[in-house]
This record gives C-alpha cells, structure tokens and sequence, in this order.
C-alpha cells in the first residue's frame, strides 16, 4: 500500500471512528459498536506502525483493492480461514447479482432509436458501466453511457454503481449533456478516494435525429454513415480527477440507419496468444461494412470479429459495447 493510499484509508477511517463515537453515545446496545471501534483503532495503530497492508499470517501486501472496500482486512485472500472464504464468496455472489440488477434491459426501442449492449466481467464482478435510460420530459430524450471504472474486482464493482446512482439521480434533473458529466465528475471526484477516476462517454438522443456527446477521456466512439466512418475523441478529462473539470459536447445529426458505436478498452485491447492487439483500426474496418445492420446484429458481428481474433486467448479485461441506432 502506498503512503499516498494510507493517507487516504486514514482519513476514512478517522471518519469511521468518529461516526461509531457518536453512535455509541445514542445507542444502549453498544458491544458491536465497541467492537467496530476497537478495529478501527487498530488498523490506525498498524498504520502508524507501518504494518498496515501486510497480512497477519504470512506477512505479505493485502491486495489493495480489498482494502479500498474494507480498510479494516487483516490478511490477503490466500489467508483467509474457510469460513472467511466461505463468507467472501456469498459476499461476491451477492454483488455480482446486485451488478447484474443495476444494468438496463437489453434491448432499447424509444421515440426513432434501437439500442443493444453486450456486458461481460472478466471476473465476478466488472468495473465497466453501462446504462440506457428514457428522459421522462416531453422531449423524450434518451441517455446513455458506458465507461470504465479505474481498478478491478470489488472496489471497482462498487464505484460502478456509485456512477450508476450518480447519472440516473441527475438524468431525471434535466441538465445538458456537459452539465450531466460535470455535475457527475465533480460529484464523483468529491465522495470517492483522491486515486479513483473513471472513463466514460455520455450522450443523448433527441427524436429529430441529433446525437450530442460528452467524452471524458474514454475510447473514441465510432459513428457509422452511409460508408463513412467518424471518430469522436475525448473532450474531457476522465471524471474523478479534478472535481472542476470542464466538458465539451460534440452534435451530429443521424439519418435512419445511422449508428453510434461505443466500446470500452476490454474490447478494442484484447489481445490474442501472440500478444498482437485487436485494435481499433480493425474495429473501425469492419464496422465500415455494415451500415445499417441493427443493433443487435451489429453487436453480435463485432464480438464475433473478437472471438476469431483471440483464437482461444483469455480475455484478461472487463468488455462493453454498446449499438445505438436510429430507425426513423
């Protein structure tokens, strides 16, 4: 564990301290709460002592990403007691099942748009974030997003759907596609540890056919018209970094058969056994050929195209991608 991480788990946990001081005072029945506070006293005086982060049995680091989600783990996964693993992994369960429940009906058909994802976790649980959500003002605007979450596993997992909260509280506000994504950078960047950031596109789409999107350091989405293929680049920073970032939006109108791509790093960074990368020059060479194909079949045409590329290769990173289209 960095000293700069340290710094961080500190202060969470001064402000644990101070939150089960106060609960003790209100409450009659305090031996949980006496017990909570007694761990958090240690692992300050671990941190303190420089121990804190390496494990109590075989002495060495705790995966870091364990103790993001719980800054009071004593020992690395390889120690854990069977009923400790036993508790871990209906721990894991449950949020893999909770993940899975965050996530948008698969199929979107909204005032002249169709859209189809495909979700996949390299794990039991992803740091990739997607969703697809209907404006319900009379404009009937559709919303999406899809990033990528800094880290893997849990601590990813669970700022995944601290961003899924964040962007459905303030689509149902009504802001611009910029004030969306700064208002949940800066929201992000102030409720979450200081090394944390995500990647993400954010767009919407109106009934007369116009796209506007907001790209905060992710991979470029890929516009599909007639044989033409347009590249939207970052206009932003990724949000988590600096909590007054800026962002500027991009506009394009579609005609019927028109399609947006957007992916995440999983897809375009696959590599197979020769360690050759997919790429997005080879994304962006067959997608050329399928002007017009539905969402669905666009999708399914591209992670075939990935799966004949890896030839059997494991695929080591969270995958999305995402279809939007519009049809009249």
């Amino acid at each position: 564990m960095t000293v700069f991480g340290n710094i961080d788990l500190r202060a969470r946990l001064l402000d644990r301290r101070q939150r089960l001081q106060l609960a003790i005072e209100d409450f009659k029945k305090t031996e949980h709460l006496m017990h909570l506070l007694h761990e958090v006293d240690s692992a300050l005086d671990r941190m303190d002592k420089g121990s804190y982060g390496v494990c109590e049995v075989c002495h060495g680091d705790i995966e870091a990403e364990r103790l993001i989600a719980d800054p009071l783990v004593r020992n690395c996964l390889d120690c854990l007691t069977p009923d400790q693993q036993r508790a871990l992994e209906q721990d894991l369960d449950l949020a893999s099942r909770i993940q899975a429940q965050l996530l948008p009906n698969k199929n979107l058909n909204f005032a002249g748009w169709e859209a189809y994802y495909h979700y996949e976790a390299a794990g039991s649980l992803s740091g990739d974030f997607c969703d697809l959500a209907s404006s319900e003002t009379e404009n009937g605007d559709v919303f999406f997003v899809i990033g990528d979450v800094s880290g893997k596993g849990v601590a990813a997992s669970m700022l995944m759907a601290h961003l899924h909260a964040i962007f459905r509280s303030l689509v149902a506000v009504g802001l611009s596609v910029p004030e969306l994504v700064e208002g949940a950078n800066r929201i992000f960047c102030e409720s979450t540890m200081s090394p944390d950031y995500a990647t993400l596109v954010c767009g919407r789409a109106s009934q007369s056919g116009e796209i506007s999107v907001c790209n905060a350091g992710h991979c470029a989405p890929l516009l599909l018209r007639g044989n033409e293929i347009v590249k939207f680049e970052a206009t932003g920073l990724p949000v988590g970094i600096f909590c007054s970032g800026e962002y500027a939006e991009e506009r394009f109108q579609l005609a019927p058969g028109d399609s947006l791509l957007l992916y995440t790093d999983g897809f375009t960074e696959g590599r197979d056994r020769t360690d050759a990368e997919y790429g997005i020059e080879r994304l962006t060479k067959l997608v050329k050929g399928h002007h017009g194909l539905p969402p669905q079949r666009l999708t399914e045409v591209c992670l075939n195209d990935l799966t004949a590329f890896l030839s059997g290769a494991p695929k080591t990173d969270d995958l999305t991608i995402m279809a939007i289209q519009r049809t009249g």
